[in-house]
């Protein structure tokens, strides 16, 4: 499964996740670290990566657009990076099963 971890979260979490989520990338890793969101959301469909954010923008976007890509909200607040590691990584199961999927869309999770 590959994660595409958006700018507002840490670029760290590509190396301290690689074990559970080999093939992820952190949007700044792939040259697109400035680039709006349609820009993100094109190359998420056509590389086949699943859209890591905090914001609400991806999960709006999904709503209006459906999957591919399909997005994964943390809705955390102001949070470190290893509270972010550590929801991926005690909620690995739940975002394998969302990823294997195809009916749902967007993932939240607090």
């Amino acid at each position: 499964m590959k994660l595409l971890f958006d700018q507002n979260l840490s670029h760290r979490l590509v190396r301290t996740l690689v074990h559970v989520y080999p093939d992820s990338e952190h949007v700044r890793n792939v040259g697109l670290g400035r680039a709006p969101d349609a820009e993100l959301w094109t190359y998420a469909r056509r590389e086949g990566f699943v859209i890591v954010s905090k914001d609400a923008d991806f999960h709006h976007r999904s709503l209006l657009l459906g999957a591919p890509p399909k997005v994964i909200r943390l809705k955390l607040g102001n949070c470190s990076t290893r509270a972010m590691e550590r929801i991926l990584l005690d909620h690995q199961v739940v975002v394998k099963e969302f990823a294997d999927d195809p009916a749902p869309a967007i993932l939240v999770l607090s």
